[in-house]
């Protein structure tokens, strides 16, 4: 097996892994559910499952290598606005602050995007 293909296997697996276990705790435990309460966005209990369904979803997709820059393209949305929504807001706390809470959020945009630009099936 080549290198390359080993490399986006590996990123396959973890970003599914990823959004398959954040999609799970929103749709399986209320850990989540009282900061999705503050969030500037309506309905955020219907958003919040909308987003969980679509997390677990793509994330299955991924893993299992079907349709994945389509199930990229929800995921780097969902990122996006958690980034607009969660962390742009720390940014007044000083820029080290909204470094380190995205930080996260970050990666696994990138992660998106290598899985979007380079995935060939």
């Amino acid at each position: 097996m080549n290198k390359s293909l080993t490399t986006m296997n590996l990123i396959r697996y973890v970003v599914a892994y990823v959004f398959i276990i954040s999609g799970a705790v929103k749709l399986f435990t209320n850990d989540l559910h009282s900061m999705w309460m503050t969030l500037p966005i309506p309905t955020p209990d219907t958003v919040m499952y909308v987003v969980a369904i679509l997390e677990v979803v793509c994330g299955i997709l991924i893993a299992m290598n079907k349709e994945v820059k389509k199930a990229v393209i929800p995921l780097l949305i969902i990122m996006v606005c958690a980034i607009l929504l969660t962390k742009i807001p720390v940014l007044h706390t000083g820029l080290l602050q909204f470094a380190f809470a995205a930080r996260l959020d970050f990666v696994l945009l990138v992660l998106l995007y290598i899985l979007y630009k380079f995935h060939h099936k």
